[in-house]
């Protein structure tokens, strides 16, 4: 491994884009959290159809992941980069402007498709531009956008609809998928050191899910349902047994979503500075696992709670820089494939965590969701573990 005062210099300018499309890709579906009654009363439908946007949103986004990779491998990544954001912002103002809820299910799936265009390319991008050894800070940082929209996005988009309404917010979205598509663009002016050459075919998915990719993928799934479960319900779950107002679980979830954040800049650092990265993504999911069996089952005190929620995702997104830097470190031929395909992987995992979750809450309540986190989390280190370095 090179010493760090010979690796040469992080682009910086364009993770900084890239963390902003993410921002704007995640809050185009987190956002819509605090205005689910709103909405509904607006469109004149249920909560739980309102709710069910997110799952059209994830099913468009991991179909798009899909052939945006390949298409990225093929035909280059700028047009995804730069078209994706634009697609987001465009499907954004047309969310805002339905009045029934079919237009906005439409629309919605539609910025779902538009995102999951441009994340993975993002990813491949970042991955690309930098060595092997520095992958997993850079897509850390890229990565941290999504954490951003726990911490930041969510909480803002609560206090700029009390003013504007939830479609105002849906307008501030798509300037800010417009702002990542500019800063996409002059980023990616000069192309990657090593361009991608010349495909006359789109790259073979039956290459890319070769040797350890499908196992990578697998694990990919678990990591994102041990993220979600905690994600989708924890915010349920302060307020049905501490008996918490919506207001009361703003600063809960910003606690949780530095925790996050910080775990995902320091496991960069260790998927780039330690030499096994399967062993550093199995010893967080493990170390999850044990903090996942006492975080719903035992409750003393609000503190108490929200301390080992913190603790949980905190060691949780250790785990996700090393899985990713892994994933990228493939011929540059298939890499956009290879990193499309996990986005579709996680969209699998997210629709696991929403459906798991709430099967579980309904049959045996919160007590369940710890063994059952702490159980995946386990596997999905057992798959680390035993694979080939």
């Amino acid at each position: 491994m090179p010493s760090p005062h010979l690796e040469p210099r992080m682009p910086w300018a364009l993770l900084a884009a890239a963390c902003l499309g993410m921002f704007a890709a995640s809050c185009s579906g987190t956002t819509r959290a605090p205005f689910l009654i709103a909405m509904a009363h607006d469109l004149r439908t249920s909560v739980p159809l309102v709710a069910n946007l997110m799952a059209m949103t994830s099913i468009a986004w991991g179909i798009a992941s899909l052939a945006a990779g390949s298409g990225s491998d093929r035909w280059g990544r700028r047009p995804f980069l730069i078209g994706g954001p634009i697609g987001l912002a465009v499907c954004m103002v047309g969310v805002a402007a339905s009045d029934d809820y079919f237009g906005v299910a439409a629309w919605a799936s539609g910025g779902g498709a538009c995102s999951g265009a441009f994340t993975g390319v993002i990813m491949t991008e970042a991955a690309a531009r930098v060595h092997d050894r520095q992958r997993g800070r850079a897509l850390g940082w890229v990565m941290a956008g999504q954490s951003l929209t726990l911490l930041v996005g969510v909480p803002l988009a609560a206090w700029i609809g009390a003013y504007i309404g939830w479609r105002g917010v849906n307008l501030c979205i798509a300037g800010i998928a417009l702002a990542a598509a500019f800063g996409l663009f002059v980023t990616t002016l000069r192309p990657a050191e090593k361009p991608l050459p010349h495909r006359s075919a789109p790259a073979s998915y039956r290459a890319a899910l070769s040797g350890p990719i499908l196992r990578l993928l697998a694990m990919s799934v678990t990591e994102r349902i041990c993220y979600g479960l905690t994600t989708v319900y924890f915010a349920t779950f302060l307020q049905s047994t501490y008996h918490l107002k919506l207001g009361g679980v703003v600063i809960p979830l910003a606690v949780f979503a530095l925790g996050a954040i910080l775990g995902t800049v320091l496991g960069g650092q260790f998927a780039d500075r330690l030499a096994n990265r399967m062993a550093t993504f199995a010893t967080a999911m493990i170390g999850s696992a044990v903090v996942a069996l006492p975080l719903f089952a035992w409750t003393p005190s609000l503190a108490a709670s929200v301390a080992l929620a913190f603790g949980y995702v905190f060691v949780n997104a250790l785990a996700r820089p090393s899985l990713m830097a892994a994933l990228a470190n493939v011929p540059g031929e298939i890499r956009g494939t290879v990193l499309g395909l996990n986005v579709t992987a996680a969209s699998f995992g997210w629709l696991g965590a929403a459906s798991l979750g709430g099967w579980v809450m309904a049959v045996s309540g919160f007590p369940m969701f710890g063994p059952l986190a702490a159980g995946i989390a386990v596997t999905g280190g057992v798959l680390a573990l035993t694979a080939r370095r």
